[in-house]
């Protein structure tokens, strides 16, 4: 029983967020080598795949004017994951995979650029004493809210909430900046922070216009040594339940497996990462501008009874500043809230559940005077928790004279 006792304790302080927050009645913690008798030197090695159906209500047309299929498929994300702990002191990740591969974005020899495989995150971090670590590389530490940390893996609705990757492409590469971060807690508050490379490159690659509005490529227009650098921070109260901090990834649900309330705040800073156009056409002078986007957030997840039923809530308030009435996709310089909840229906625990659950978010900006309204209603079967599970979701987004509406279809599996 001792031994018994010693290989799971070795095997699991890694891998306890991910155990428990898929709520599987039979996961065992995924493909795991051990280098020694009692599993506290070892390789993990974790798998998934989302793949998409997706019906848009209305009629759409591609680039070229052509009109597009009602019906389509994506297949959202393939990601594989590695994370390897020889020394209780240090630890080493890598993640690659794709995402969004559709009709589109498929070439003929899987050459182009939305078939290549790319590193997501490769980190090292280092133990400073029990409850605090140091880490750098290429990194998902991030700042602002619960949802810019949001595991891909057990997202309680069929995607994270868009606009709350709030620097995805801007600053980073797929949500990810290279860098450096420290993490920990202090008994039930814990924390992040990181100090980052800002990328030279942005998908917003709009010039700026002499007198017009800001524009977020300050790194490739400033250079780096006025806009080289972003600052992030997340700190969470734990009233409850502590949650795992070892990795970064922040659970969607945990569909009654622990009782959870945490409270947080979060910013992220990048100085003078806008720029403005303050001369004229022929005579540009750029001006930057700073970057700063804060929120407050809280996440409630508890069962409800022994019976299997439980309760997901969460709710955010985010304050963006990306410069002078900057607007950019679904990114502008303004305020949003959004929220959902989620309920799991009692049942047999070894059988497929279902979770019912409702999103919305608002969000204002000031280059304009019409909000953006985004409503999901959707529901959950897990058939052995978020290992395997089935998400049909009904979409609406509106936002001046836009509105689409969109029904999706998700199968994933994850091992």
């Amino acid at each position: 029983m001792r031994k018994q006792t010693l290989i799971l304790l070795g095997l699991s302080f890694l891998s306890y967020q991910f155990m428990i927050a898929q709520g599987s009645p039979d996961y065992t913690g995924g493909l795991t080598y051990k280098f020694n008798e009692d599993g506290s030197k070892y390789l993990r090695f974790i798998s998934w795949a989302q793949v998409q159906a997706n019906y848009n209500t209305d009629e759409t047309v591609d680039s070229n004017g052509n009109e597009n299929s009602k019906l389509n498929f994506n297949l959202r994300r393939a990601r594989v994951l590695m994370y390897a702990q020889i020394n209780k002191n240090f630890l080493i990740l890598t993640h690659f995979g794709l995402n969004n591969v559709t009709s589109s974005t498929l070439s003929p020899t899987g050459k182009g650029d939305g078939s290549q495989l790319f590193f997501h995150d490769v980190w090292a971090q280092y133990s400073l004493g029990t409850d605090h670590t140091v880490g750098g590389g290429l990194h998902y530490f991030n700042g602002i809210s619960r949802l810019n940390n949001q595991s891909t893996l057990n997202m309680m609705t069929l995607d994270n909430h868009r606009q709350s990757w709030a620097t995805i492409g801007l600053s980073d590469q797929f949500a990810r900046h290279l860098g450096v971060f420290a993490k920990g807690k202090f008994g039930k508050l814990q924390y992040r922070v990181a100090i980052n490379d800002a990328a030279v490159s942005s998908l917003d690659s709009r010039v700026a216009a002499a007198g017009g509005d800001a524009v977020y490529n300050g790194r490739a227009s400033l250079g780096s040594k006025d806009a080289g650098k972003t600052y992030s921070g997340y700190f969470d109260y734990h009233f409850f339940d502590s949650e795992s901090n070892v990795l970064p990834y922040k659970v969607g649900t945990y569909l009654g497996g622990k009782k959870i309330f945490n409270v947080g705040a979060g910013f992220f800073l990048h100085p003078k990462g806008s720029v403005i156009n303050t001369g004229s056409l022929t005579t540009p002078e750029l001006q930057g501008e700073d970057v700063s986007i804060f929120a407050i957030d809280a996440f409630y997840d508890t069962p409800l009874s022994d019976d299997g039923s439980a309760l997901t809530a969460y709710a955010v308030f985010q304050s963006n500043n990306y410069g002078k009435n900057y607007l950019f996709s679904a990114y502008g310089t303004g305020s949003m809230f959004y929220g959902h909840v989620g309920y799991v229906f009692k049942g047999d625990k070894a059988s497929t559940r279902y979770q019912p659950y409702v999103s919305y978010g608002s969000h204002s900006y000031d280059a304009v005077t019409d909000n953006r309204s985004t409503l999901g209603l959707g529901v959950n079967a897990y058939m052995s928790g978020h290992n395997s599970k089935l998400t049909l979701e009904y979409k609406t987004e509106n936002f001046g004279a836009i509105e689409d509406n969109i029904i999706s279809l998700q199968a994933m599996i994850y091992l």
